[in-house]
């Protein structure tokens, strides 16, 4: 047994100074890299163990090593970089808001009685282009306060840089005024003035009183384009009201009043998204609350619209007219017409959707909850346009519209709202 003890160690100094040098650690010099076998070392036996030396690199010209000076895999390839650039570039443009701008034009369509189709096509494509332009512009503008309250930031953060930033805004804002212009001029007028609002309030109204304003008549006006891109985009029809009038602008006249209730909602989030950075506000929550309940109360009041068959209506119009008329049977109408109810459905949902972070929001104003509210009043914006559309008698649209959701709450998990 003390024969065994004395000369094991000797054999197997043996048997390692017959193996070759490169051999002794695990690894192969001047071949391809041996895999450590080690549970341990936290990588599946594909990482040393932290008490070996670190394999050199193997890599001849112009190829890239299996491992690093630091023994970890070689990110520079830029299999990341892509993937990372266009993460960095969905939260810049916060795609996860997007599916906030279709009911617009769809909402605008159904306020002038006409069935959506090519101009609301266009108002859609001219609204999504003029809103991702706003919101690379609103961090373009915003660089310095977010370096130091949102570090994160794709800009403060150094993932891309100011100029592209800007360069986009630009881009896009060209992008959706070309849509609207294939609308017809009344559509590009009104798109003109949105876009005008847009650069307006991110380059100076933002941090004045008139921020909230100006943000809301951007949103309104959004809805009026749709409106007018619908009534008078694309048609050549004898009915179509932009025959009666150069600019066609009153063909978005109806629609007014849904532009208002959705301006209204706009003016107030963004007046509690002053406040996201730093809280604090107790007052503005509950005032913005009170708002949105008095809103809803408004959707589902009776509407002084136009009669049904009067002049100027189209025959889509005529077609909705007995939907609308059930409608305005009083201030919530028969419950038991299916319409109605999901009017009613749907402004529930809308309540449900905003009320509640506002309400937390006020009783404890701190940035993560006021953040929460801004958050819930821009994902209320689809199930309010699905009411107002619904309101004006287009119950498939409004489903359409209210489709939205469940994408918008898929992506919002990813890229944040806010």
């Amino acid at each position: 047994m003390r024969w065994r003890r004395n000369t094991l160690p000797a054999v197997l100094a043996a048997a390692l100074s017959v193996l070759p040098p490169g051999r002794r650690n695990g690894f192969s010099h001047g071949g391809p890299t041996a895999v450590t076998e080690d549970s341990l070392s936290g990588a599946g036996g594909t990482a040393p163990a932290p008490d070996r030396p670190e394999p050199p690199s193997v890599s001849g010209p112009g190829e890239r090593g299996a491992h690093t000076a630091a023994g970890r895999p070689d990110t520079g390839s830029a299999p990341g970089e892509p993937r990372q650039r266009l993460r960095a570039w969905a939260e810049l443009l916060r795609v996860s808001a997007l599916f906030s701008v279709p009911g617009d034009a769809l909402a605008g369509a159904a306020a002038v009685g006409r069935r959506p189709g090519r101009g609301t096509a266009l108002a859609i494509g001219a609204s999504l282009c003029l809103y991702e332009a706003g919101m690379a512009l609103n961090d373009w503008a915003d660089r310095d306060e977010d370096a130091v309250d949102r570090p994160h930031r794709p800009i403060p953060s150094g993932r891309i840089s100011p100029a592209a930033a800007l360069g986009a805004a630009g881009v896009l804002t060209a992008a959706g005024l070309a849509l609207a212009a294939r609308a017809g001029r009344p559509a590009l007028t009104v798109a003109t003035g949105l876009a005008a609002t847009v650069w307006a309030y991110d380059l100076h109204l933002k941090h004045t009183k008139a921020g909230p304003a100006a943000m809301a008549a951007a949103r309104s006006l959004d809805l009026l384009l749709g409106a007018t891109a619908t009534a008078t985009g694309g048609t050549s029809a004898p009915d179509n009201v932009a025959a009666a009038t150069p600019s066609g602008l009153p063909a978005c006249l109806p629609a007014l009043p849904a532009a208002l209730v959705l301006g209204a909602h706009t003016y107030g989030v963004t007046a509690v998204s002053r406040h996201e950075t730093q809280g604090g506000s107790t007052g503005t929550p509950l005032a913005v609350l009170a708002t949105t309940t008095a809103l809803a109360a408004a959707v589902l009041r009776e509407s002084g619209g136009r009669a049904p068959g009067g002049p100027g209506t189209t025959r889509a119009e005529g077609d909705a007219g007995p939907v609308a008329r059930r409608l305005d049977a009083g201030p919530l109408g028969k419950v038991t017409d299916p319409v109605r109810l999901l009017a009613i459905t749907l402004t529930g949902a809308y309540l449900r959707t905003a009320g509640p972070p506002l309400l937390h929001a006020a009783l404890n104003p701190s940035p993560p909850l006021t953040q929460r509210a801004v958050g819930g009043g821009i994902r209320a914006m689809i199930p309010l346009q699905a009411a107002l559309t619904a309101r004006a008698g287009a119950p498939v649209t409004a489903l359409a519209v209210m489709g939205l959701v469940p994408l918008a709450r898929s992506l919002a998990r990813k890229v944040s709202l806010t």
